[in-house]
């Protein structure tokens, strides 16, 4: 199996970590409840900030390997007509 399979997507670890943050607000999880929510965020958290990372630094990578593409203004041929 792929680390896709095992690792929730970027939108559903954000959605999780609303859910975790709702449920800690609402004062209704038991202190024990509370730290699982707790622990489960922060990995969640650190989930999410390597998938930023991640998409950073290949954001950097194309827009270096095509600088001069991007430098570029785009000009739109029906604009010229």
């Amino acid at each position: 199996m792929s680390d896709t399979e095992h690792t929730p997507s970027f939108e559903a670890s954000m959605a999780r970590l609303e859910t975790l943050v709702s449920e800690m607000e609402s004062g209704s999880l038991s202190i024990e409840a509370s730290l699982q929510a707790f622990e489960e965020g922060i990995r969640l958290t650190r989930q999410c900030q390597q998938i930023l990372e991640q998409a950073e630094q290949k954001v950097k990578l194309l827009t270096e390997e095509k600088g001069e593409i991007l430098a570029t203004p785009f000009n739109d041929p029906e604009a010229d007509a």
